[in-house]
């Protein structure tokens, strides 16, 4: 379970929080949650996501529940810093996985000029491998947290996100035409039944 940070004001800096998980998670709904008790703790807060993300609003993030902020859609991680205000408490990434390596090191910058710097993303790909730039963003990470969907063929927790569609591309947007959310054991099998295949 996450915990908000006590912070000692005498020795204070930011800190990194990220939110991971297959699709169907829940982690843009965790990473708009906390957002919204910030602002309702007034403090400034900032959201940004990748111009690649237009699967349900082009400027807006959206979970999968319908739960809708304005956000700042991006071309690139080094675009962030370009926008983010110099007076903002709390900076919040959706779709982290979507940006490159760059992404770490404006992470890094924000968290170290006093921002909380709240990040959700997919850790895995299609594949069940690590997701881009999130093994590292984990690393840097403050508090992680690892949220699951519920798998369809099994009912047990699911941490994998098993594309339906036989797409070899890294990067597919999607949603439940495209993926469903399954366990290690569902994983497993649906890989074998899909090496028959090819």
């Amino acid at each position: 379970m996450f915990l908000e940070n006590t912070v000692n004001h005498k020795h204070h800096t930011g800190w990194v929080e990220v939110i991971c998980g297959s699709m169907f998670s829940g982690k843009t709904e965790e990473l708009l949650r906390r957002l919204n008790r910030a602002l309702i703790g007034k403090q400034k807060v900032e959201i940004f996501k990748p111009a690649v993300d237009k699967r349900y609003h082009d400027s807006h993030v959206v979970s999968h529940d319908n739960k809708s902020v304005s956000s700042t859609v991006v071309e690139s991680a080094e675009n962030i810093l370009l926008h983010v205000s110099q007076d903002v408490d709390v900076v919040g990434i959706d779709e982290a996985q979507f940006f490159d390596d760059a992404i770490i090191e404006v992470v890094n910058d924000l968290a170290n000029r006093g921002i909380r710097v709240v990040i959700a993303g997919l850790d895995m790909d299609f594949e069940g491998k690590p997701f881009g730039p999130m093994p590292h963003l984990m690393a840097i990470a403050e508090y992680v947290t690892k949220v699951h969907a519920i798998c369809v063929h099994t009912g047990n927790l699911a941490h994998y996100s098993h594309r339906t569609v036989s797409d070899q591309k890294t990067v597919l947007l999607g949603e439940k035409n495209e993926y469903e959310p399954v366990s290690r054991a569902a994983f497993l099998k649906l890989r074998a039944e899909q090496k028959k295949k090819e």
